[in-house]
């Protein structure tokens, strides 16, 4: 049995330092993405998209995004959400770091893996819990959602491994 006082402090560190990192990369990723693909297609620049159309979505979705005061925060104040996310990204490549033993070498494996991992266990849950649950969102679109939530997660999952991957060769 190994014992964790015999890993040299150096190297602990080390490996902490590019998980830091590796969530720093997949966290910046997250944000790159989710701008892309919700705010530039699906709210559109101005709050014109498809997902603020009345003739489609629920209209108590659109008034908690565009009416209801205070509006959230990711619109009226992004910068604490944008750093909650890359704080995200941190916690995740610890996860990733503690899982990815188990799978398979390779950047596209993992990326894969932590990309499954992330869709799964958090935005399919969040598109069941509050889009349809709290919001009654239109199964088509929470359908349009999961694939940015599944692009966004691909891009983390992608980044975070190509850090961790790469500073371990």
């Amino acid at each position: 049995m190994t014992d964790i006082g015999a890993v040299p402090s150096s190297a602990i560190k080390a490996t902490a330092g590019r998980s830091v990192l590796a969530g720093l990369a997949g966290g910046l990723a997250l944000n790159l993405v989710m701008l892309l693909t919700f705010r530039l297609i699906g709210f559109g620049w101005k709050g014109d998209g498809f997902l603020t159309d009345p003739s489609i979505q629920s209209a108590k979705l659109i008034a908690v995004w565009t009416r209801i005061e205070p509006l959230p925060l990711v619109v009226a104040d992004p910068p604490p959400i944008v750093l909650g996310l890359l704080l995200f990204g941190v916690l995740h490549a610890f996860i990733y770091r503690w899982m990815a033993p188990a799978w398979p070498r390779g950047i596209a494996a993992r990326g894969l893996r932590m990309a499954g991992l992330i869709f799964l266990m958090t935005f399919l849950f969040w598109e069941f819990f509050t889009p349809f649950n709290l919001f009654g969102e239109p199964v088509g679109l929470i359908l349009a959602e999961l694939v940015f939530w599944a692009a966004i997660a691909l891009g983390e999952g992608f980044a975070m491994a190509a850090v961790q991957e790469t500073a371990r060769r």
